[in-house]
């Protein structure tokens, strides 16, 4: 079945001498695969290497079996040329980072044009913007709205944060309750929206330990979930 629709790309894998292997979240059809044959030697083929860097958007139009197997992208052209996320190496860092905890997170194989807007928008404002030390937090405390467990903060004056429930409490019930700088930063990044992230004042140490504990919120909620190996070098960066 032909299909045209806008796909952001989520990883490439060099398969056999020529080849890749590229998965993407399409906004109409959700995550798919897709074998693109000979694009490492090609130079004049309609596919080149640099539209597949990591969260480029993209218009395809392809070729859907829909049997579980790799698909086949026929055309593809950049619809959002980035201005700084593939240039500057900050940012570079960081889509390589969100990119990975997408692969790990996303797996619905249906339409998701919330969870497909939300990626959009939030890529367009870290390309505009230069104070992004709290974007990577933000951004996956607001990811967690999409793929279902999003914290409860109703009772965000209580001193611990339970990881498992997701929720807060007044006593420490076990290994699963964290308390501290993290959650009081937690509940600010909640209150908080991309527009106003350059008035957030999260200290450096606090930015650590707070990453820290939202992966752990992520490993306790995905099944599967795979620690992204892009995390020691945005640690170094940000951190």
């Amino acid at each position: 079945m032909q299909v045209s629709s806008r796909a952001l790309v989520f990883s490439s894998l060099k398969y056999a001498e020529a080849d890749l292997i590229v998965s993407c979240f399409t906004e109409k059809f959700g995550l798919k695969s897709y074998l693109l044959r000979g694009i490492l030697k090609s130079k004049r083929g309609k596919l080149r290497t640099s539209m597949f860097q990591p969260l480029s958007l993209l218009q395809i139009e392809a070729y859907h079996k829909d049997k579980g197997s790799l698909e086949r992208i026929n055309e593809a052209k950049v619809i959002l040329p980035y201005k700084t996320l593939h240039t500057e190496v900050v940012k570079t860092s960081l889509l390589l980072f969100l990119s990975e905890i997408l692969k790990n997170s996303v797996k619905e194989e249906e339409a998701n044009p919330s969870l497909f807007q939300f990626i959009e928008n939030s890529l367009k404002w870290l390309d505009i913007n230069e104070k992004i030390a709290n974007f990577h937090l933000l951004f996956l405390l607001k990811l967690t709205n999409f793929l279902g467990f999003y914290p409860d903060f109703s009772e965000n004056n209580a001193p611990y944060f339970n990881l498992m429930e997701g929720n807060f409490q007044q006593h420490s019930l076990g290994q699963f309750c964290e308390e501290g700088e993290a959650i009081v930063a937690l509940i600010q990044l909640d209150k908080c929206e991309f527009k106003y992230l350059s008035e957030l004042s999260i200290p450096k140490s606090v930015r650590l330990k707070t990453l820290d504990l939202l992966l752990k919120y992520y490993q306790l909620h995905i099944q599967g979930y795979k620690a992204p190996k892009s995390l020691p070098v945005l640690t170094q960066l940000f951190h």
